[in-house]
């Protein structure tokens, strides 16, 4: 039986924020910009209309990996020593001429950036690309025609366009650049570096004080976002995929120690970071097994939550139905024999990809009166009497280059309209679950929460289509894994035999966290840009060379060669899917 129209519902958005680590730790040099570009474009554009619609709640996911480095990035802009070399052009003096390298690293990074919202929209930037693509079909060679002068209007038209619309519309600079559209002078682009460092700089300070206003929840995953299910056993993948092919080696050697390391450490730094630890946790790409929620019932977290596609996997296993969306996904679930006492969500799958990828398409505030209208439907086909709990989980940094003004328009009629509609309720997890253990009065809600679910156990799998496909299963991911096992086996006989000190030993189990990543296995596949996939597997085999490197040893000779057949594999094939900016 259905709900009449008396609807109402509790609704949490949990952004997630994650950059893998980009630094090449032997030389300190950040690899990728994406980071702090990132800073620049959404991490600003997202605390803005936070904290402009006073009513709107949410959960805010940052991974512990993505704050060292905005922390590593206020270190450099502290003491004018920049490890990126895209920030260093961006302030460099003029005083001699670019050198081939720098010339290099402008051409190979400014164009890097979608062509149709944040190239296009601006003629003066249309025109360097234009020229770029001119020039570039006469060879490498050609590249010398283009003069320092043009190189250097490249780098500020790529940071003008990497400016959050939220900048924009306050910044007079941004403006009479905007404005001036070429010959920017070598003032000109200190000026806009001193406005990167002051937008970057200020990204934590924002975030906290918004958290100490009770406006959003933070959050927390693995230290590294490393898929913990395939750190604790490799064979998860088969829990949904009975017939995938795995990694030679039979496990990851101390995978659960080594998953609870990186959980122990991301809750560690987060209390370091915000004065308290973290009530909950979204594990890397939502990836969830029974072993990984007995790690996090034992770390005392409150809630975590997941894909849809899991909970669809988990009833079929365990109570052997198909799933209810309208029954089964709208309220928190109990695992007595796995975590008694930690609350576990379900993402809305549907709703959640309207977000971040159907709404780009959309006029703003006619896709946010599409997205309160969805949420109305939700609430009248729940069992009669449940206030169901809505999660919309998903990236909040990635989408917003496929919107229109970095969906400005979008967001500030979502929160608008989310806050000016009495039948939803935009709440946390932390505030939801606290609400539901307070005692309530005599008149109470009209309407009960959502019961609890409760399920004998849960099937292994991610928000990525319900499975851990995507980072294990095919030839390149397989042999990323086995690099990896056999990194582990080293750092085992190394520490082991106790010949490294206490720096030593924390060096190296830095750098094997970083080689625990989950994207270094993302990326391997043909569906993603032969560039991009060639990247990031020079940037994993740099990870690991510097754990050889870090234990004392030898870098062996199979790290040194291409892990992928679109990395520079003599039968390389073509590719296709995600945007190279992280």
């Amino acid at each position: 039986m259905t709900k009449p129209l008396d609807l109402d519902l509790d609704l949490v958005i949990v952004w997630h924020m994650h950059q893998p680590d980009y630094r090449d730790h032997a030389t300190g040099e950040f690899r990728e910009p994406w980071v702090y570009l990132h800073a620049l474009k959404d991490y600003s554009d997202m605390a803005w209309h936070l904290e402009c619609h006073e009513g709107m709640r949410a959960v805010v996911n940052f991974t512990p990996v993505l704050l060292d480095q905005l922390e590593d990035y206020a270190r450099q802009f502290a003491s004018a020593r920049l490890a990126d070399p895209l920030l260093a052009l961006l302030a460099r003096r003029e005083s001699t001429p670019l050198t081939p390298a720098e010339r290099d690293a402008a051409i190979r990074h400014c164009f890097r950036a979608n062509h149709h919202n944040m190239i296009r929209p601006f003629a003066a930037y249309g025109r360097l690309f234009d020229l770029f693509r001119q020039v570039d079909g006469h060879g490498d060679e050609s590249l010398d025609w283009l003069s320092d002068r043009y190189l250097y209007d490249l780098v500020v038209w790529y940071h003008l366009a990497w400016t959050g619309e939220t900048v924009r519309r306050e910044s007079a600079l941004v403006a009479r650049l905007m404005s001036q559209g070429s010959l920017f002078s070598e003032a000109d682009r200190l000026a806009l570096f001193d406005l990167t460092r002051e937008v970057v700089s200020g990204i934590l300070p924002r975030w906290r004080a918004l958290a100490a206003s009770g406006r959003i929840e933070l959050s927390t995953t693995p230290h590294h976002h490393p898929i913990s299910p395939l750190l604790i056993d490799l064979a998860a993948a088969r829990e949904t995929e009975p017939k995938a092919p795995l990694p030679a080696a039979p496990a990851y050697p101390g995978g659960r120690e080594r998953a609870d390391a990186q959980l122990r450490s991301a809750i560690e730094s987060h209390a370091h970071r915000f004065g308290e630890a973290p009530e909950g946790l979204w594990p890397a790409e939502g990836a969830l097994s029974g072993p990984f929620l007995r790690l996090l019932g034992a770390r005392g977290l409150a809630w975590t939550a997941t894909g849809e596609g899991v909970l669809a996997s988990s009833v079929r296993q365990f109570q052997g139905r198909p799933m209810d969306r309208a029954r089964d996904l709208y309220r928190p679930y109990r695992f007595p024999t796995l975590a008694p006492d930690l609350a576990v969500f379900f993402r809305d799958d549907r709703l959640s990809d309207l977000v971040g990828f159907e709404y780009q398409r959309w006029v703003g505030p006619d896709a946010a009166a599409n997205f309160v209208a969805e949420l109305h439907a939700v609430a009248a086909a729940v069992p009669e009497g449940e206030r169901p709990v809505v999660s919309v989980i998903l990236d909040g940094e990635n989408p917003w280059e496929y919107y229109p003004y970095n969906g400005w328009y979008f967001l500030d009629a979502l929160y608008e309209q989310l806050v000016a509609d009495a039948a939803v309720r935009p709440t946390t997890y932390r505030a939801y679950l606290a609400a539901r253990r307070a005692p309530r009065d005599e008149g109470g809600d009209a309407l009960a929460p959502a019961a609890y679910g409760e399920l004998a156990g849960i099937t292994a799998g991610s928000w990525v289509y319900g499975n851990l496909a995507t980072w294990i299963g095919s030839p390149d991911k397989n042999r990323a894994w086995d690099l990896l096992v056999a990194a582990k086996q080293s750092y085992d006989l190394v520490v082991g035999s106790g010949r490294l000190d206490e720096a030593a030993r924390a060096a190296a189990a830095r750098a094997l966290g970083d080689c625990e990543a989950s994207d270094w296995f993302w990326w391997f596949g043909d569906y993603n840009p032969a560039e991009a996939v060639a990247s990031f597997d020079r940037l994993y085999r740099t990870k690991l060379a510097h754990l050889y490197r870090t234990l004392g040893l030898p870098v062996p000779q199979a790290v040194e060669v291409p892990i992928s057949r679109g990395a520079g594999h003599p039968e390389a094939g073509g590719a296709m899917r995600r945007s190279a900016a992280g």
